[in-house]
């Protein structure tokens, strides 16, 4: 395990002193390698806690480009980076937040011939994408590497987030097996979404990453958390795995 740089024992300092944590944890997460897909709402709202946790290596992929209608959610990309890619809009942020952790960035589209190539070199994935077909294909390659695939989804005024892993529980085809038929349900630019869910939605995934990554209380394997925004409520849903699955 990596020697932490003692010149920042006191930037960790807060979360260095946390019960079961210590120097121990954060070594942990200097040591660990993230990768984040997608740099939109979600990704924005988890990247930077990453970065500022700690996480030693963070990978970024998204191969679109920051756009005005971005703004009111994706609060890691400024007006400044309109028109560029995303990932180098997320690089130049994280660095500024902690110029010691690792940014690599990916500004490509994530398909099945290049997924388990970017995959293996990351001890865990969190998935902010915005689509279903990405989704599935983060399940599976997560799955074949037997790697925490940390995932969300949100819709208007809800959100969803579960920590599917191969190894010890359900993946997210045990759940839903398959995509609905293709413009069943409405994407995000066509149904909207409240700026600030991403926010809790995000953040949610980054804190799930870092309990798996440091090995802090119970991760949400095999629990599905449903977060109604208008009414501010939580619901927690068991999972099971399907023993007919063939991503286990």
């Amino acid at each position: 395990m990596a020697e932490i740089d003692l010149s920042l024992v006191q930037r960790y300092l807060r979360q260095t002193i946390l019960p079961n944590f210590g120097l121990e944890g954060q070594q942990r997460l200097g040591s660990s390698k993230v990768l984040v897909v997608g740099a939109g709402g979600l990704g924005s709202a988890t990247l930077p806690y990453l970065a500022a946790g700690g996480v030693g290596t963070i990978g970024v992929i998204d191969f679109d480009e920051v756009s005005e209608s971005n703004l009111h959610r994706q609060v890691i990309h400024t007006p400044e980076f309109l028109k560029q890619p995303k990932t180098t809009s997320a690089k130049s942020y994280l660095n500024k937040l902690n110029p010691k952790v690792e940014i690599i960035t990916f500004n490509q589209e994530l398909t099945s011939d290049n997924a388990q190539k970017i995959f293996k070199d990351f001890d865990l994935v969190i998935d902010g994408s915005d689509n279903f077909e990405t989704k599935y294909l983060v399940n599976d390659v997560c799955a074949k590497l037997q790697i925490p695939d940390v995932w969300a989804a949100l819709n208007q005024f809800d959100g969803r987030v579960s920590v599917f892993d191969a190894k010890q529980g359900p993946c997210y085809r045990c759940v839903f097996p398959e995509a609905p038929p293709k413009g069943s349900v409405p994407s995000c630019a066509e149904a909207g979404v409240l700026g600030s869910l991403c926010g809790v939605i995000g953040n949610l995934q980054g804190l799930e990453a870092i309990k798996i990554l440091v090995g802090l209380g119970e991760p949400l394997i095999g629990r599905l958390m449903i977060f109604d925004a208008l009414n501010s409520q939580w619901e927690t849903i068991t999972i099971q795995k399907d023993p007919l699955c063939e991503k286990h």
